[in-house]
């Protein structure tokens, strides 16, 4: 990937001083976000590299898969504008999120489960002249601050959804800070409720939600992919990094690195085919096979590194531990395992 030098140097002198704040004390790594917008790692203009961005996304994992969730959230509420066709969206908001002035979240985790079958729609929306009125309540939206945007998906009637992006400050819209979670509380997570809040027409993504949704799920589920990746090759280093200590012991414990390492090269080979390809939604089950895949692989690694690690690794803020708690995040990220499990033994994955 070109400047990943430069990426690198910004991970380095932003993020990594930082980590344990983000674990510790739900520190919000905002400015790095931005920096990488900055630095043009998520521009467009040429089309959407999603090789360049995959890689954005499992770079930062390595250091931290709190901040490349947040990342994470960001491309998706990118995806939602760059398959819409709404002309203001993508002339005046859709720069800004890529250059890092803006940063945006998902709020599709209670849509996508409800496309699944798991779930019905949290938020409503009835038309009127000005565009749309929406009422309900979405219990965690990730990335989220003051000059932040998110998406989200209300139901009109049973025949019609719409898809809209929404600023954080907008009148009626309530914000309530989430930071019970056993990590990932760096995240930005708010409970989110609309009080009857006016979506006008210029920011409406997709008044054909059920039609929309093919569109953007596939770039939805291949950015998460990296998340796994980076904190499994970060838990493998931790393995070796202790591989010859008390006698070599650890030779002995049923999880070894060749054996990660081998399973992660399989999926980072074809992640990275699959992101270089012309179209990511003919490739929607290989896409949720290799999104199971890492979360098992992932969760395997972590809690590997935390074998071999021994009592280093029991430490409240180890390293392996904080990768331990991200990868049952990433066990109950949307769509979680259950969900995939689902999906993947239904006959069209949907």
């Amino acid at each position: 990937m070109e400047n990943i030098k430069i990426l690198d140097e910004l991970i380095q002198k932003q993020l990594k001083p930082v980590v344990r704040k983000v674990d510790s004390d739900a520190y919000y790594a905002e400015d790095f976000l931005k920096s990488i917008g900055k630095a043009g790692f998520l521009s467009s203009q040429n089309g959407v590299d999603y090789s360049k961005e995959v890689r954005v996304v499992e770079e930062i994992a390595k250091v931290c898969m709190t901040t490349a969730f947040n990342l994470w959230c960001h491309l998706a509420s990118l995806t939602y504008i760059r398959n819409s066709k709404n002309a203001y969206l993508k002339r005046e908001i859709l720069p800004q999120l890529e250059n890092g002035t803006l940063l945006g979240g998902t709020g599709l985790s209670n849509p996508m489960k409800y496309y699944a079958g798991l779930e019905t729609l949290h938020l409503n929306a009835v038309k009127n002249n000005d565009g749309y009125i929406v009422k309900g309540q979405l219990p965690s939206v990730s990335n989220l601050g003051t000059d932040h945007w998110f998406g989200i998906i209300a139901e009109v009637n049973s025949n019609q959804r719409i898809m809209a992006v929404v600023p954080c400050h907008a009148e009626g819209l309530t914000l309530k800070a989430k930071l019970e979670y056993l990590g990932v509380n760096g995240s930005a997570t708010y409970s989110c409720t609309f009080d009857e809040v006016t979506i006008p027409d210029k920011w409406i993504i997709s008044e054909d939600v059920d039609r929309f949704i093919e569109s953007i799920r596939p770039a939805f589920v291949l950015y998460q992919i990296p998340l796994g990746m980076g904190v499994t090759e970060s838990s493998v280093a931790s393995i070796r990094q202790v591989c010859n200590k008390q006698g070599g012991c650890n030779n002995f414990l049923p999880i070894q690195p060749e054996e990660l390492e081998n399973e992660l090269e399989s999926i980072r080979t074809n992640v990275y085919e699959l992101a270089a390809g012309l179209n990511l939604v003919e490739q929607w089950h290989e896409l949720l096979q290799l999104r199971l895949k890492i979360a098992y692989l992932t969760s395997k690694a972590a809690h590997g590194s935390m074998l071999h690690q021994g009592g280093a690794g029991y430490l409240k803020f180890s390293a392996p531990s904080r990768r331990l708690r991200e990868s049952y995040f990433l066990l109950n990220l949307t769509p979680t395992v259950k969900h995939l499990e689902k999906m993947l033994h239904q006959k069209d994955g949907k």
